[in-house]
């Protein structure tokens, strides 16, 4: 007699081609718009599936788990950062939390140095011009940026997207510096020709750009804060396409508002969708919409890994991506 199809509920649309493999693998009851489940659509969705397809926009905390009833036995998050599960709630309650890290490592490295030139040569303000049409003509002074070539890149987080960016950035000719929990191995070092820094706010004083690439944990919330931002010159460039709450975001648009912080290029926020509206107001900072993994490889990339996690879990095995204490 055949075995029971496992039942998997997406909290989110997802590219066309995983979708459509997903309901020939699984029973699966897909998201029909594509706006993120209200909290009590959260907690039936989790009674009534075997395996949860979450994605960054869902928060899964320990109130949410608490009512997921006794069904739920993996939660297969479509994303690399699971900061908006509570995985120790999780694994308490017997429910099994896997992710998709390393496929998005490229593309957002790529949107990294995308907007370091963007800050750096002041392209959103030329885009703006031409857009206007107040354009007449070149001129020898006008819209004058930097050179990136030379700079000190300092790398706030030195993972496998730290030291995507410190590639990219050494090929536009940069001097790479980093800090991170743990000093890279000696043969990365010199590869990268990057110099490591123990303490970070020896290192954020001394650097022309700054990039945001660790996670968000309790321990790197407002890891850069505004003792942390005074240090930096008022020349410096501060980019994240990280995490939001790693930045005081107030206190990042205080100081680029009064020219202590000389621009910034932001793909994530503090407080999501809910941006300070001053920080709108700045022609020194680029913002962007959370674009940093947003390309077609990337999602179907993302896709892949999370059916591979169901099948395996489906099969009786433990899911490749199984996220661990240690990866926290």
């Amino acid at each position: 007699m055949p075995r029971e199809r496992l039942s998997v509920v997406v909290t989110r649309r997802l590219p066309e081609a995983v979708e459509t493999r997903m309901t020939e693998l699984f029973d699966v009851q897909l998201r029909e718009t594509d706006v993120p489940m209200t909290k009590t659509q959260m907690i039936e969705a989790m009674k009534a599936a075997d395996v949860l397809v979450p994605t960054i926009t869902d928060t899964l905390d320990a109130s949410v788990l608490a009512q997921a009833g006794n069904r739920l036995k993996l939660i297969a998050n479509y994303g690399a950062g699971v900061d908006h599960i509570d995985v120790a709630t999780a694994r308490q309650r017997g429910i099994l939390v896997s992710n998709t890290p390393g496929v998005l490592t490229d593309d957002t490295a790529d949107m990294t140095m995308a907007l370091i030139l963007a800050v750096t040569r002041r392209m959103p303000e030329g885009l703006a011009m031409m857009q206007s049409g107040d354009w007449s003509g070149w001129s020898p002074t006008a819209l004058l940026g930097g050179r990136v070539g030379g700079r000190r890149l300092g790398i706030l987080g030195m993972g496998r997207i730290g030291q995507a960016v410190a590639r990219r950035a050494k090929a536009f000719g940069m001097q790479i510096h980093y800090h991170n929990r743990q000093r890279l191995r000696p043969e990365i070092e010199t590869e990268l020709e990057a110099t490591y820094w123990e303490s970070l706010d020896q290192m954020v004083a001394r650097m022309d750009i700054l990039s945001i690439n660790c996670p968000h944990t309790p321990s790197t919330f407002h890891l850069m804060n505004a003792r942390r931002l005074k240090l930096m010159k008022p020349s410096s460039v501060i980019v994240n396409t990280s995490r939001g709450e790693v930045i005081d975001e107030n206190a990042l648009t205080r100081m680029l508002r009064e020219g202590m912080i000389a621009g910034a290029g932001l793909d994530v926020f503090e407080r999501g969708v809910d941006i300070n509206p001053r920080l709108r107001e700045l022609n020194n900072v680029v913002l962007l919409p959370h674009m940093g993994s947003a390309t077609q490889e990337g999602r179907a990339e993302m896709g892949e890994k999370v059916l591979l996690n169901i099948k395996t879990f489906d099969d009786g095995h433990r899911p490749p991506d199984l996220v661990v204490p240690a990866m926290l």
